[in-house]
């Protein structure tokens, strides 16, 4: 690779551990990797590429509640609701969701601002 020729050095993964999901943010994609009880509900392991994300849609964790970050799409309902007729567009059910606890809530932050800078380096 020629730096001088304005060529950027490759972007090495980053990891992020969420609630029963670890999250692998390339400069292309997002991979979410849910553990065992994470599927439970029906939710899977995907691959978001960033060129597909619409909008990101965030709320911060807090003591009473988990967070979340949520990566839309085109496929999906443009908000997601604690309950629904519908796993897809509720916070827990939805695959291109990744949630975090109160504990975790510097990792929510880190993710949410690389994630963001992941998304707008790719348009």
């Amino acid at each position: 690779m020629d730096f001088s020729k304005g060529e950027q050095a490759p972007v090495e993964p980053r990891v992020f551990k969420a609630y029963v999901a670890s999250v692998t943010l390339h400069a292309d994609r997002v991979e979410i990797k849910r553990k065992w009880i994470g599927k439970l509900g029906g939710n899977k392991d995907v691959t978001v590429p960033l060129s597909t994300v619409e909008k990101i849609l965030s709320k911060e964790p807090n003591v009473a509640l988990n967070g979340y970050v949520f990566l839309v799409t085109a496929d999906d309902p443009p908000q997601l609701k604690a309950l629904a007729d519908a796993p897809v567009k509720q916070v827990g059910g939805n695959p291109r969701t990744v949630m975090f606890t109160w504990g975790q809530r510097a990792t929510f932050a880190e993710f949410r601002t690389a994630v963001d800078e992941a998304w707008r380096a790719a348009q």
